[in-house]
Formats: structure tokens, sequence, C-alpha cells
């Protein structure tokens, strides 16, 4: 009973140290932030990018939603701490640096550590969208490298 007590007594400093910080629930409403095409310097083909969230101390995960036109794709890059993509509608292709690609459609989930080279984008004939979530490390969640070429877009 005493430890039960001190958890829920715990519990409730927590919660009132945090309204005195002046911490609370806040909601990003859809469309608040306007859509931003990919870049020439990152992307090949129509690319719209649908900011979701930036990063706010502590945290260091910010995400978007991308959607690609068929032939569109990110060109060669990596993330310091990794990156998951969510895939939401569509066909798209990914590739690891040196490995075949791979199909990933709806409702599919992709796990990518830090590190890996790689590229990912739309079929060649069907668009997808995917939310991107990616933790940053000193500032920077992901360092872009040499476009895919067309010649590595089609190859299996």
């Amino acid at each position: 009973m005493t430890v039960a007590i001190a958890v829920l007594l715990s519990a409730s400093f927590s919660t009132f140290a945090a309204d005195i910080q002046g911490e609370s629930i806040t909601v990003a409403r859809s469309g608040s932030q306007p859509s931003v095409p990919g870049g020439m310097q990152r992307f090949s083909g129509s690319v719209r990018i649908d900011p979701l969230f930036q990063s706010a101390a502590p945290s260091r995960l910010s995400g978007g939603l991308v959607t690609f036109e068929p032939g569109a794709r990110t060109a060669w890059h990596t993330h310091p701490l990794g990156q998951t993509l969510l895939i939401t509608s569509g066909r798209g292709w990914i590739q690891q640096w040196g490995h075949e690609k791979q199909e990933v459609v709806a409702g599919e989930v992709v796990s990518i550590p830090p590190g890996v080279k790689h590229w990912h984008g739309a079929t060649s004939t069907t668009g997808m969208t995917h939310v991107a979530l990616q933790e940053a490390l000193d500032s920077k969640n992901v360092n872009w490298l040499e476009q895919v070429t067309d010649e590595q877009y089609r190859q299996p």
C-alpha cells in the first residue's frame, strides 16, 4: 500500500512539474504547413513533401509525408541515426548500395539502419507515398549524396 501511494504521489508530482514548466500536448493541424517540392539536388522527378513535424528538444525525431509520382526518387543518401518509412499508398522501390532493389507497397514498414547508403521512390509506372521518420544527430538527420542514375534506377 505504501508503494502504491508513493507511485501515485510521484506521478502526481510529475504531472504538476510538467504543468509548472508550461509543457502541454500540442496538435499539428493538417495543412498547417505548406507543401514543398523536392529539390532537384536531392530528388529526381516530381516529388512533394508535406512537413508533419520538426523535432523539439529534447526529442530529435522529425517526420514528413513524401509523395513520389511514377519514376520519381530520392538521391543516394544516409541517415546518421537511421530512418523508418511507413508506406501509405502505391508501390515503390528501395535499394541499399550494393544490393538489389526491393518493391514496397502500402502497409509495409521499412527500417533503414544508421549510415546505410540507399535511395527510395516510386516505381516507373506507379506513384508511392510514405511517412519518413528520422532522428537528428548534431542537428543533422540526412547526408545527401549523388543522384541515382537512370541506369541504376532501371536495374533489378
